[in-house]
């Protein structure tokens, strides 16, 4: 069993706090809004939505997922940090026991904000991952990221 640790960065015009409230603590609103395409919905299954907290992301049909599971592990409300175990799901499949995940909402230099991501994948066995799936998985997370970024910007008052 091995673990591997990717890291991936970015900035936008957006304020950390805006960022954080969007993606971390309304994503179950927000994310199926903007992507009724792919995500049917994101439910609570277990708590009140801090540490310990299990929320189950569903798919919309015809996607390659149908669901997964996230249980939240560290809900940083004063410094914009989320960590989240993704637990169950298609993504893990038989050679993964789980992605843990650290999001960082920090201000910029611009005073927009730099959002720092760490995925640690826990493999089964001897599996080991490819380059061009870590890639695919960053270039999904940045894709959703700027959906929302763009978003924040049209509606400037909408988590303000």
């Amino acid at each position: 069993m091995g673990v591997a640790s990717y890291t991936q960065e970015f900035t936008c015009p957006i304020s950390p706090a805006r960022m954080f409230k969007a993606l971390i603590l309304d994503s179950n609103n927000l994310i199926p809004k903007l992507f009724p395409q792919i995500v049917k919905s994101v439910d609570l299954i277990h708590g009140d939505g801090g540490a310990g907290s299990i929320e189950q992301v569903n798919f919309t049909e015809g996607t390659d997922i149908k669901y997964v599971k996230h249980r939240i592990d560290e809900l940083d409300r004063v410094n914009l940090v989320c960590r989240y175990t993704m637990i169950e799901g298609d993504p893990l499949g038989e050679k993964l026991e789980s992605i843990a995940y650290e999001v960082r909402f920090e201000v910029g230099s611009d005073g927009g904000c730099d959002c720092k991501m760490t995925s640690s994948y826990l493999m089964l066995g001897d599996f080991t991952l490819k380059e061009e799936e870590i890639k695919a998985g960053q270039d999904k997370a940045r894709g959703i990221y700027k959906v929302v970024e763009a978003y924040l910007l049209e509606n400037p008052h909408v988590y303000a």
